[in-house]
């Protein structure tokens, strides 16, 4: 069975991710500890800006996969084969897998974790950047 994603849908995703690492990168990533566990609201649009940004690159990358016939077994086997996939090196699949391992910590409400998900985040945000760019290219590439 071949998987149809709906025409225009990963640059739509693809801008989406951009515009929230965007808002993350301008309102939030300056942030320290202190002022995030002492405001509630900032917790929660810090987390869930990042949670955003980590289920679209999810949700994406599975398209990719899926267009190409690549089984994966969950979050973080998905972000991991999409590294494989555009030739990233294995310890940038490794922070991949990572990523999807953290998005499930805000997703569930670990809150133990949240700000570790926030360091994480913020410490490999280039090889997220790098992965949206391969897959635009790649989309790109499909379309010309």
């Amino acid at each position: 069975m071949q998987f149809n994603y709906a025409k225009g849908r990963i640059i739509d995703t693809i801008e989406f991710i951009s515009r929230e690492m965007s808002e993350f990168s301008t309102d939030y990533a300056q942030r320290q500890y202190k002022e995030y566990a002492s405001d509630n609201k900032l917790q929660k649009l810090i987390d869930r800006t990042i949670e955003n940004i980590l289920t679209a690159l999810i949700e994406v990358s599975g398209t990719v996969l899926a267009e190409n016939a690549i089984m994966a077994d969950n979050y973080a086997d998905v972000l991991r084969k999409t590294g494989n996939f555009f030739n990233f090196r294995d310890d940038e699949c490794e922070i991949l897998a990572t990523l999807a391992i953290q998005r499930n910590r805000l997703a569930h409400r670990y809150l133990n974790f949240r700000w570790q998900v926030v360091k994480y985040y913020k410490d490999n945000e280039n090889t997220i950047k790098k992965l949206i760019y391969a897959i635009f290219e790649y989309e790109k590439g499909k379309n010309s």
